[in-house]
């Protein structure tokens, strides 16, 4: 059976939509939950695949959480082995931050519905293609990556203009969060430490309106997850091995 590694930080922060395409694809998760053991020291062997989810800490604090070394390390032996890799939110700034790239403060945090675009080579790419033009996505964070060196730039908006990146043919990082349904929001919205951080906005994330706004624009939202996401999956699929010869 195919088997996919994941990275989870939080309670709140989970596969999401993806969950169900990853089952119905035929892999069984392995969850590493970081947040209850955070000496955890996984290893990718017999994985077909990882992905890292989000969380609320930083890649700079690895002295406080020290399975953000490990979540790089795993990134750096992903690719070394020539594994899909998906990371969302935190789980992209610590593939950026895996491949050399710069990661810290956006110029303003961003939680709740932005508009984002493809660029003109996300709309080349696989998954990106499937965004047509501007589209409204769900986004919680205040940090954001540079593009890593060799890497492509793949969507952007004017606040946070580096939204997404692929790193070869297989690794991908996406800042926002394409995997949420209706109800992870509401539950998002409920969590303290969230709340919290809402208050430190001058009133720009309102939850009843974030509410609203997930009513309308949710159902796009799993659209672009199944073609997004479903296109992501293929990836993941372990090459098949040719028919294996006889001796004569």
């Amino acid at each position: 059976m195919k088997k996919l590694l994941v990275c989870q930080h939080v309670a709140h922060e989970v596969l999401g939509t993806l969950d169900p395409l990853f089952r119905s694809a035929g892999f069984r998760i392995r969850y590493v939950n970081f947040g209850r053991d955070p000496q955890a020291s996984p290893g990718l062997e017999g994985y077909d695949g990882l992905v890292i989810l989000g969380g609320p800490m930083m890649v700079g604090e690895s002295d406080r959480y020290p399975h953000i070394a490990t979540e790089i390390a795993l990134v750096r032996e992903a690719v070394d082995r020539d594994l899909p890799v998906l990371g969302i939110c935190l789980g992209a700034q610590l593939i950026a931050a895996a491949l050399g790239a710069e990661v810290g403060p956006a110029p303003r945090k961003e939680i709740g519905w932005y508009d984002l675009r493809a660029t003109p080579e996300g709309s080349e790419d696989p998954l990106f293609r499937h965004l047509e033009g501007d589209e409204r996505i769900f986004q919680w964070h205040g940090d954001a990556f540079a593009i890593p060196e060799g890497a492509v730039r793949l969507a952007e908006n004017l606040a946070c203009p580096n939204q997404a990146f692929r790193f070869g043919d297989k690794v991908y990082g996406l800042q926002f969060h394409l995997e949420v349904d209706e109800a992870m929001i509401q539950r998002w919205l409920r969590v303290p430490d969230l709340a919290a951080e809402m208050a430190t906005t001058s009133g720009i994330a309102r939850p009843e309106e974030i509410l609203a706004e997930t009513a309308q624009n949710i159902a796009r939202t799993q659209e672009l997850s199944a073609l997004v996401f479903g296109a992501m999956i293929e990836l993941f699929e372990p090459p098949r091995r040719g028919p294996v010869l006889g001796s004569r």
